[in-house]
């Protein structure tokens, strides 16, 4: 049973209505559900369809490319020496076929692209000089590694340039998305065990899949990451291997930003690497934003040198918390530790990026959804020592003049706002207003998972975002 998609799936289905031959790119982090998505649109209904082989060679590719031809009906699959013949080879099958649309589909292109084989000048001459003469063709390619797919094909200034018809980003899954998919496989949840599981998995409908009805929440965790059998224990080096040819400086630059709450910027990257690796750092971070990993932040009165890249997908900051964690190899570490320290300084840090990765609720919760606004977090470093600096976990610069200082609490109950953290909060805002110069209204804004205690301190708080506000659709 297919989960949320509507937009995505509108647009896949009108492909069927068009008057011309379509070359749609679906792209987005691996396990996201873009196999799931194409498969369950069309009905498992294609006219051929194939999937690359993760290091491959060349002559692997083709050889599985053959099988595939096979397996769609035909009979008598000629030998092909490179891409161009099998694309060819392709184009012969089609026209073979009855009247009608005719949908391909192949999924992890990007693995297809091995080194000297001219596989994008193939696809190039295969769409360009056979498709784009026809008017029944629907040509579907998705891949993990969005950083080639994005490159080599949503952004081609070859032969594929203006080419593509549709581009489709995949997008995790939202709470309320997750919520629907926990109803759908009939698990009793709380919101707040949603939530929990949302700090973990992320958005990622394949990880929820392992969720089972028969053991408590933290039993599921541990299940999934900690357990002799876990499914999930090695996914940390697939998922970076899957999207990545050379995985090593990607795993380096994302190991480096956990370590950071707030993230850093590229200096600070580079001299926590111990080298300036130049145009290659620039393409690792493009890569890792585009991909979802991370998110990249500019702040008021900042030049492009401040950006600030901050570690965003929650899977990763749980592998370094918890799974790199676990040397005793506990399969229980999981129950272990969620009564710890470390339990209650990862869940502040988690919730913080479930709020980054559901503006659009906050701003409805806010009642500002008309309103254009930009996210991002700042910090100001003392200049001397009679300062101290300023650090605000979430800020949002609206075009109404108004900009909200969001601060992030997660707890078990209602949070108590304290008369020292009072004062912190008013020193936030007037460091803030100082510092930039803005002629914008600062206020504050509480997100918390169950609101406030009712005490003088709460009553100053201009407007609060609580749990349920994060699971609206």
């Amino acid at each position: 049973m297919l989960i949320g998609r509507k937009k995505e799936q509108k647009t896949l289905k009108g492909l069927l209505k068009s008057d011309k031959s379509e070359f749609v790119a679906i792209y987005g982090r691996r396990r996201v559900g873009k196999t799931y998505l194409v498969r369950e649109t069309f009905n498992y209904r294609f006219a051929f369809q194939h999937t690359g082989t993760q290091n491959g060679s060349k002559t692997v590719q083709i050889n599985e490319f053959a099988k595939s031809l096979r397996i769609a009906g035909m009979e008598d699959v000629p030998t092909m020496k490179d891409w161009y013949d099998a694309f060819f080879v392709l184009g012969n099958f089609l026209a073979s076929l009855p009247d009608g649309k005719k949908i391909i589909f192949i999924d992890e292109l990007p693995w297809m692209d091995t080194p000297k084989s001219d596989f994008v000048s193939a696809l190039e001459h295969f769409w360009n000089g056979w498709a784009t003469m026809r008017t029944d063709i629907i040509l579907i390619v998705c891949g993990s590694a969005t950083s080639w797919i994005v490159s080599k094909i949503v952004k081609n200034y070859g032969g594929l340039h203006n080419r593509l018809t549709r581009k489709i980003f995949l997008a995790p899954f939202s709470l309320y998305e997750c919520e629907l998919f926990v109803k759908s496989r009939e698990l009793v949840m709380t919101r707040r065990q949603i939530l929990e599981t949302y700090m973990v998995l992320g958005g990622i409908p394949y990880y929820w899949t392992f969720l089972s009805s028969d053991r408590s929440w933290s039993q599921n965790i541990d299940a999934m990451f900690f357990d002799k059998e876990a499914q999930l224990q090695d996914e940390f080096n697939a998922l970076y291997s899957s999207l990545f040819r050379n995985p090593e400086p990607y795993i380096d630059t994302v190991t480096i930003l956990g370590t950071k709450k707030i993230g850093m910027t590229r200096s600070e990257i580079v001299k926590e690497l111990g080298t300036d690796t130049g145009s290659t750092l620039t393409k690792v971070l493009d890569d890792l934003e585009l991909c979802g990993f991370i998110t990249a932040y500019n702040s008021i009165g900042k030049t492009k040198k401040d950006t600030v890249f901050q570690l965003t997908d929650n899977f990763t900051l749980f592998y370094f918390k918890f799974i790199r964690e676990n040397r005793k190899h506990d399969s229980q570490f999981w129950s272990h530790s969620i009564k710890k320290t470390v339990y209650a300084v990862w869940s502040g840090l988690a919730f913080e990026r479930v709020c980054f990765q559901h503006i659009p609720q906050i701003n409805k919760a806010l009642g500002i959804s008309g309103v254009v606004s930009s996210t991002y977090s700042w910090i100001y470093r003392a200049q001397n020592e009679q300062e101290s600096g300023v650090q605000i976990d979430m800020l949002l610069d609206r075009d109404d003049d108004v900009i909200n200082l969001c601060e992030m609490k997660f707890s078990s109950d209602e949070y108590e706002i304290t008369k020292s953290y009072d004062a912190e909060l008013r020193r936030k805002a007037r460091v803030f207003s100082a510092k930039t110069n803005t002629k914008k209204a600062v206020t504050t804004v509480m997100i918390t998972t169950y609101g406030l205690v009712q005490n003088a301190y709460a009553a100053d708080i201009q407007n609060q975002v609580t749990m349920e506000d994060l699971f609206e659709k």
